[in-house]
């Protein structure tokens, strides 16, 4: 490894609240849909106790359903409310700390998402069954399918979240991060293109960012002063790679200010590839400008540690960080500023002592991402 990459600020303690972590290294949320039936098995227990102890430090769990009706029906992704789950991601939080990690579960509501989505033709599926819930009911920009919330659905789901936080804080986590982006329920209210409402929670950037502040806020009430909060955003979408929350960074000032009144600590600012800027005549990224316009702590997140995006590694795997331009830039945005944490996705998946080895300047020994990866990484023999 070139000397010349100077790693150390990245392993340098930062606190949030009363959360300090030993280092800037974030495993970030990232659902394998290997929850049987919601409940996280002893192996995904072992699965992210690994991580912390291969030097994360903070795991974040995969997104985790609230306790809303139609908060999410994927049968293999974690739910955040029955009993069984409860005790599986209670267990979760245990071996994390007995690793020496920090934790903290991804609160998730999913929204009006499409069943089936044709990129190619625009073609969304609709499953009204469901009971889906969204600001306006569009499960696509210019398709309606449904009626947006009322204010008593509204006031429902952010019952939910406040009760998925006080259940965190119940079972030992020790923070909380709300998913608010890729186009999910969070997300819908702040994309103009799905938020169509005229009431107070649609319209001007403010009243798209109501939602969640109101989110936020309930949780806070409800952990108390000193337990993190975190906000995940992005303007990609899984339906629309190109999708913007924000046009301009006096939008996004706008759209997130609300956020930071009610109480937020940390934007984790989700990024298909986190060297691209995002608003013209600049080179910072999301995380630089959320940082910029709100004076919030953010986490960049974006194919960090690897040399391709998301979607070519998806699809044929991709190197492990062997461009090393791709760690400078990585360096030098930290270094400046521009963000707090970093989070490392797949990289991790692959190689669980990512942050150890990146530490000690072992650049070399990380392992290639792959989709098989990931279901070596929940078998104890292999790791």
């Amino acid at each position: 490894m070139p000397h010349e990459i100077d790693f150390s600020a990245l392993f340098t303690p930062f606190k949030l609240r009363d959360v300090t972590l030993p280092n800037r290294v974030v495993m970030p949320a990232m659902g394998l849909a290997i929850c049987e039936g919601g409940i996280p098995s002893q192996e995904v227990a072992d699965y992210y106790a690994r991580r912390a102890a291969g030097g994360a430090g903070l795991v974040m769990t995969e997104g985790v359903y609230i306790d809303h009706p139609a908060s999410g029906d994927n049968p293999m992704l974690g739910r955040f409310h029955g009993e069984p789950a409860l005790e599986g991601w209670c267990n979760v939080a245990r071996q994390v700390h007995a690793a020496g990690g920090v934790t903290f579960p991804e609160l998730w509501h999913v929204g009006l998402i499409y069943s089936s989505y044709d990129m190619v033709t625009g073609t969304a599926h609709y499953r009204p069954e469901l009971g889906q819930v969204s600001p306006s009911g569009y499960i696509a920009p210019g398709k309606k399918v449904c009626e947006g919330m009322t204010q008593a659905q509204i006031d429902e789901v952010i019952d939910a979240y406040g009760r998925g936080a006080e259940t965190a804080m119940a079972l030992g986590y020790d923070g909380i991060e709300i998913h608010g982006g890729h186009g999910y329920l969070i997300d819908q209210f702040f994309w103009s293109e799905l938020n169509r409402r005229t009431d107070r929670y649609g319209g001007s950037p403010q009243a798209r960012g109501r939602f969640a502040a109101e989110v936020v806020a309930e949780i806070r009430r409800r952990v108390g002063p000193g337990m993190p909060v975190a906000l995940r955003i992005s303007h990609w979408k899984m339906v629309n790679y190109q999708a913007r929350i924000a046009e301009t960074p006096q939008e996004l000032e706008a759209l997130l200010a609300p956020i930071v009144d009610a109480g937020v600590d940390l934007f984790d600012c989700s990024e298909r590839r986190f060297w691209q800027p995002v608003f013209e005549d600049s080179d910072m990224n999301l995380a630089g400008w959320t940082k910029k316009v709100t004076g919030k702590p953010t986490m960049t997140i974006g194919s960090i540690g690897l040399d391709g995006d998301m979607q070519s590694s998806l699809m044929e795997g991709v190197d492990a960080g062997r461009d090393l331009s791709r760690f400078r830039t990585l360096m030098e945005m930290f270094d400046r500023g521009d963000f707090d944490l970093v989070g490392v996705g797949r990289a991790m998946i692959s190689e669980p002592d990512w942050a150890k080895l990146v530490q000690a300047g072992r650049i070399d020994q990380l392992k290639p991402f792959s989709p098989r990866v990931i279901s070596e990484a929940l078998l104890p023999a292999v790791r």
